[in-house]
């Protein structure tokens, strides 16, 4: 049976308008930009504010009700925070429908260093979420929530900390769950470009270096802590190798596109 690609359908919310042809409306590619974000950007608008409010926190799109869902499915976004923060109590004192949130991230994968100045740019992938947030109230969704989010930040690592939590540290910590209602992401994933005019000019081809400089985030070498008794366990060595490697792999090979 062959694979559907679902998307979220374009609204004036999350089209990709300049350049489109880089904007991409798939849930698994969406997914998987917010997914292996370190961080994420999350803006709402106080009601005692001006200015909107943007935080870095951590998440990951998650489905509760579906364990067997994958990226490529609908999911909810979960972001966990200071259970006394501004964000929590807005959503907390909010309307049942949740607070309207809107959700940014990002990887620059490269420098692409061109002819013209003005033909300069970045390799990068970005999304953006739309929804709203509500806080997690039922323990068990809570559960799995905290673990989705610490296997996001080394997978496997939630059952190699200790276990259970503390009811404390349950309480001092909640969890937001966004429902979805649009997304999309734009990427550039290519080579130096020029304009036919600066392309022709031999003497300006021949002087100026165009290229891509590839860049991709490294784990360095683990330093264990003060009081740390335990060798490096694979969980956390082979996490390291791989996210190096894919990381430079995807990085240089995108740079090698034409």
């Amino acid at each position: 049976m062959p694979h559907h690609t679902l998307q979220y359908p374009k609204n004036a919310a999350n089209t990709v308008r300049r350049i489109g042809e880089r904007g991409n409306y798939e849930l698994e590619k969406i997914h998987g930009i917010v997914n292996s974000s370190l961080l994420l950007h999350v803006s709402f608008n106080p009601p005692d504010s001006p200015f909107p409010v943007t935080l870095p926190m951590i998440g990951q799109m998650g489905a509760f009700s579906r364990p067997s869902a994958d990226i490529g499915d609908p999911m909810d976004l979960y972001i966990h925070g200071y259970v006394s923060s501004r964000i929590m109590n807005l959503t907390r004192n909010g309307v049942e429908e949740g607070m309207p949130v809107c959700v940014a991230a990002s990887h620059v994968d490269g420098i692409v260093l061109a002819l013209s100045a003005f033909s300069h740019s970045y390799n990068y992938r970005s999304a953006v979420l739309f929804g709203y947030a509500t806080l997690v109230e039922d323990d068990a969704e809570k559960d799995y929530a905290m673990e989705l989010i610490t296997n996001s930040v080394v997978p496997d690592r939630w059952s190699h900390t200790r276990l259970p939590p503390r009811k404390s540290e349950m309480q001092s910590t909640s969890i937001l769950k966004v429902k979805i209602t649009s997304g999309s992401a734009k990427i550039r994933a290519e080579g130096a470009h020029d304009d036919k005019h600066d392309m022709e000019n031999k003497e300006t081809v021949s002087s100026i270096w165009t290229g891509v400089l590839p860049i991709h985030q490294t784990i360095g070498e683990a330093i264990p802590s003060s009081y740390n008794a335990v060798e490096l366990p694979t969980h956390i060595s082979q996490f390291t190798s791989d996210f190096n490697a894919e990381g430079k792999a995807y990085s240089t090979d995108v740079a090698k596109k034409p």
